[in-house]
């Protein structure tokens, strides 16, 4: 949500902003805030003449009565009485207007990065840089559920059984090795500095919708009937949503946090063969990164962060390169994101991974999240968060990547701390 103040200033560059993200039908929005806005303000002013007006009358009243000119005093009073009345229609109509503005702003985009490239959607996100080698080898790289199959590690069909499409039991090495992943990240982040979390895996209504875009919310969110509650569809929800209306202050900046949490998401729309193994899912688990941090400072961060995920997948021998995402795939609340994508040797061609957003002070705005200045006065921090691996989809990238011509799995020495010192995976019957 963006300060209706820099709307108020500048309705054009909004319009001109909501145009790049192909968005058009939200232009008269802008209008209908300023109209709403003017209405406000000239409600206030007529609230502050009438109070005004009251205060010195109510003086009179006492002068009056003490002049034993009790006639004159009531119909004063009379005149006080009625101020009341309207002062209490306009404060209620001063709450309707800001409610109507409110549900406005909240569909208004963020105002993008001007590096963000404009384009209408994923298919027009601009590659970045790779790094590492994209290779296919000599021998075929099967199916990712049939490299599991063959180390007897899921079973979707109990699965279906118990739970329906878009769930999956992994066991045996898949199963160690999917939590040794978790466990590589985790202390990967910490030694960068970062504080371990373990949210909340359920969340309010009021945090969603600060954290989140309505059409987002629709598309993945899971509530839980009867109850004010939602399972989190990433835990970058719980971690930014833990300073809900909270005032912080400066040398408690940056707050920077590396949280585990298991992730459930509705993915409406989902299709295709990729769909039918892990990579797109009702379930899955996974290590994000999450940074509340001065307004300039951002940008600094938003490379650290993109950065060390590209760094955590090069120590597993998997290339990846890393997506600049155009103006029209950017969600509502972002001003500027990355993706970081996977090479895929048996599709030969890169999927994603993980992504980075920067989200300027949008969601401290929508949850009320402020740093306390004594000198410039109070304001809002920026936020951003970013993936710092999502397993199982990213076991499809590390199986494919490190598969052997035999069948069996080769293991980075980095992760081989995590999965009892192994060095390679064999197939069952091996």
């Amino acid at each position: 949500m963006i300060d209706i103040k820099f709307l108020r200033a500048n309705p054009d560059a909004v319009k001109e902003n909501i145009r790049k993200k192909f968005q058009d039908e939200k232009l008269v929005l802008v209008d209908e805030v300023i109209a709403l806005d003017q209405q406000v303000r000239a409600a206030k002013t007529r609230g502050d003449e009438l109070r005004n007006s009251r205060n010195s009358l109510s003086k009179q009243i006492g002068g009056l009565m003490k002049q034993g000119k009790k006639d004159e005093a009531e119909e004063i009073k009379k005149q006080v009485n009625a101020m009341a009345d309207e002062l209490e229609a306009l404060e209620k109509q001063e709450a309707q207007l800001a409610e109507e503005i409110k549900t406005r702003m909240m569909v208004i985009p963020n105002i993008i990065d001007p590096q963000v490239p404009i384009g209408k959607d994923d298919s027009e996100n601009v590659e970045v840089q790779k790094y590492g080698e994209p290779a296919v080898p000599a021998y075929e790289v099967p199916y990712h559920v049939d490299i599991m199959e063959a180390l007897n590690g899921i079973d979707l069909d109990a699965a279906r059984r118990t739970s329906g499409n878009g769930f999956y039991y992994l066991k045996g090495d898949i199963a160690r090795l999917h939590s040794g992943i978790l466990s590589y990240a985790r202390d990967f982040m910490i030694d960068k500095g970062f504080t371990y979390y373990i949210p909340p895996f359920m969340i309010h209504g009021d945090v969603v919708k600060g954290v989140m875009s309505f059409a987002e919310m629709e598309n993945m969110m899971y509530k839980i009937e009867g109850e004010d509650l939602y399972l989190i569809g990433t835990s970058e929800h719980s971690m930014i949503g833990k300073f809900i209306d909270q005032m912080l202050n400066k040398d408690e900046l940056p707050q920077t946090m590396t949280s585990y949490s298991p992730c459930f998401r509705k993915e409406v729309g989902a299709h295709g063969i990729e769909e039918r193994g892990v990579y797109r899912i009702h379930q899955f688990e996974k290590q994000e990164m999450v940074v509340i941090c001065e307004p300039e400072d951002s940008k600094e961060w938003f490379d650290k962060l993109w950065s060390y995920t590209v760094e955590l997948f090069r120590t597993m021998d998997i290339p990846v390169r890393t997506l600049e995402c155009c103006s029209g795939d950017l969600a509502d609340l972002k001003v500027r994101s990355i993706d970081v994508e996977a090479w895929s040797p048996r599709q030969k061609k890169y999927f994603e991974v993980g992504s980075c957003s920067n989200l300027g002070d949008a969601q401290a705005r929508r949850l009320g999240i402020r740093v306390r200045d004594k000198e410039k006065g109070n304001y809002f921090p920026h936020t951003l968060n970013n993936t710092v691996v999502a397993p199982p989809r990213m076991l499809i990238a590390f199986l494919e990547n490190n598969l052997q011509e035999d069948g069996s799995i080769a293991i980075p020495a980095a992760l081989r701390p995590y999965i009892g010192g192994k060095e390679t995976l064999v197939p069952a019957g091996k």
